[in-house]
């Protein structure tokens, strides 16, 4: 009886449900995007989707005619919306690269089943994001000027100031994490290949193949690109959204001048990106019945890596609110004391409660397991993270070093029709991605079928 109850309790639950074969495995995924017909509410959720990127289509297009006017940026306030919302996407997709690679290199098995649409993520979060810069420099048909081109008037960019840091770091994350997807995709390209049955459906999967035959060479060359790709791709998780802190940091405006923004930034962004991840994973298993795939597990390991990053956050708040008390810097001091009682004070409460307390519920293991739990509980985080990008951009420049430069920001409906826009525009790719790409890696799935027999079995015992 003891021997019984200590081989279950110590057994960990295995990634996937047991009972799989390599052939149901592979059935099931690909079935998805080779048989399974799109019901009514895809082509529902893609619509409302395509929609909202049409009203993002129309914003900028006006924006292009009218100028950055029509947003409601000003002076004091020179950043808003656009720039909230380009570090609060950036912060979504480093998610997908962290479970993409660190954990690979990690040799975390639980990652297999979330990778593929976590990579996605990325790709469509940092396109989102690419585009505010972009629109905010007024002029976006001379954006290529922020490139090192060569230029005959021998006029270089700038690049001592840190948003040209930005340019460098996004594009350069942009392109690892495009290769690093597009690697992992090219074997079960392969097997959409050779399970199409249409002509067509054969010949594009196989161009995006590329001559995959699954031979040893093959594996062992795919192996040795993946990891490269993975040990080039986890400094960048690091580095990105560091980068990104330094728009702020290096600046001497009170609120933004803090040693706390590169480490608080990342741990911030991998608190978002996981959050989105279990926004996309919970309906995506439910739809499309991938719980033995997308298991508990999964969802509780995500929901302990939102609880620890969420501390981290919370360590930040804290460790700014203490330094701007003990520095004696009166700027700083009147900073805090701006959140808390000045005109966004309302908003800067519901960010403490977004990301601070109401997180504080993950302790509880029957909420880790709960998918809608964990569903209202990620959207709250996602909030509480905009909102905390908001603080730091709009209240520190509104209340400056002189009361007579002092100001209030309004965003009017084209900023709001732009972030709205972009959020269409994301959801619309996933709906795409999902139809046809396969969600899940069915390679790296059908590595973990011994491992969860093996489990199962010794549970069994």
């Amino acid at each position: 009886m003891n021997g019984e109850y200590n081989t279950t309790a110590t057994t960990p639950a295995p990634v996937i449900e047991p009972g799989h074969t390599f052939a149901s495995v592979t059935d099931k995924i690909s079935s998805i995007v080779l048989t399974r017909p799109a019901s009514n509410g895809w082509f529902l959720g893609f619509g409302i989707a395509f929609l909202a990127t049409m009203m993002l289509l129309y914003a900028i297009g006006y924006l292009f005619i009218r100028g950055i006017g029509i947003w409601g940026v000003t002076i004091p306030i020179g950043w808003g919306f656009a720039i909230v919302n380009f570090v609060w996407w950036i912060g979504i997709g480093h998610a997908g690269t962290l479970i993409s690679a660190i954990l690979l290199l990690l040799r975390q098995e639980w990652r297999n089943s979330i990778n593929r649409f976590a990579e996605a993520m990325t790709l469509f979060a940092v396109a989102c994001a690419g585009l505010f810069p972009l629109l905010h420099v007024g002029r976006p048909w001379l954006a290529y000027w922020l490139f090192p081109y060569p230029s005959t008037m021998g006029v270089w960019p700038q690049f001592r100031s840190p948003l040209m840091w930005d340019v460098f770091a996004v594009s350069t994350y942009a392109t690892i994490s495009l290769l690093f997807w597009f690697m992992g995709l090219i074997p079960d390209f392969g097997t959409l290949r050779d399970r199409a049955t249409r002509q067509w459906v054969r010949v594009v999967y196989g161009m995006l193949a590329m001559g995959w035959r699954g031979s040893a060479r093959h594996w062992h060359r795919y192996e040795t690109a993946y990891l490269l790709l993975a040990g080039l791709a986890t400094p960048l998780v690091l580095s990105v959204h560091t980068v990104v802190s330094f728009d702020f940091a290096v600046g001497i405006v009170p609120g933004w001048h803090t040693t706390i923004f590169p480490p608080y930034f990342v741990a911030g962004a991998i608190y978002s990106g996981f959050a989105m991840v279990l926004m996309l994973a919970i309906p995506i298993r439910k739809i499309y019945g991938l719980e033995d795939f997308i298991t508990t597990r999964h969802l509780q390991n995500s929901a302990k890596v939102m609880l620890a990053t969420g501390l981290i956050v919370a360590y930040g708040y804290g460790i700014e609110a203490f330094m701007g008390w003990y520095s004696g810097d009166r700027f700083d001091s009147f900073t805090l004391w701006n959140r808390v009682h000045g005109p966004y004070a309302p908003w800067y409460l519901s960010l403490l409660a977004c990301n601070i307390f109401i997180p504080q519920l993950l302790w509880i293991r029957k909420l880790r397991t709960s998918p809608l739990g964990l569903f209202i509980v990620s959207f709250v985080i996602l909030i509480g993270m905009w909102l905390e990008r908001f603080i730091i951009v709009v209240v520190s420049l509104s209340r400056d070093f002189l009361n007579s430069s002092w100001g209030q920001y309004y965003p009017t409906r084209w900023d709001f029709m732009t972030f709205f826009g972009t959020i269409g525009m994301f959801l619309a790719a996933m709906f795409l991605f999902c139809r046809l790409l396969p969600m899940i890696s069915i390679f790296e799935i059908r590595t973990l079928l011994p491992q969860a027999e093996g489990k199962a079995s010794e549970a069994a015992e």
